[in-house]
């Protein structure tokens, strides 16, 4: 399992939070850092694009700091038309089967495309 160590600037926290408000765009060195995907956050992809070939939307995003303990995913695809929100996250869960071995945590939000 790993583990991070935290070291943040209060630039930083405050860069992470307007991040995540989503209210206005950082800039400098923080913006690089945020829009920057990271080796797990492209393998992750990498795999649930090759899991599920129909999704429309696919976002991942290491929330533990870069360091690959834990993940938020965001995906939509219409393989999960007809099935209830817990099967959807078992298919993504069965997908990355491999990959949740090495993390601490994964938050999932699937979603069917709205056409």
């Amino acid at each position: 399992m790993l583990a991070c160590k935290w070291i943040l600037t209060g630039t930083t926290v405050s860069a992470l939070r307007v991040h995540r408000s989503r209210k206005v765009v950082v800039s400098g060195h923080v913006q690089r850092w945020l829009s920057s995907q990271t080796d797990g956050e492209a393998r992750i992809a990498n795999v649930l694009k090759e899991k599920f070939p129909s999704a429309t939307a696919l976002k991942v995003v290491d929330i533990s700091g870069g360091c690959g303990a834990m993940y938020e995913i965001h995906i939509e695809s219409n393989e999960f038309k007809g099935k209830r929100t817990i099967q959807q996250h078992q298919l993504v869960n069965q997908a990355l089967k491999e990959e949740i071995q090495g993390m601490h945590g994964l938050r999932i939000f699937t979603d069917v495309p709205k056409h």
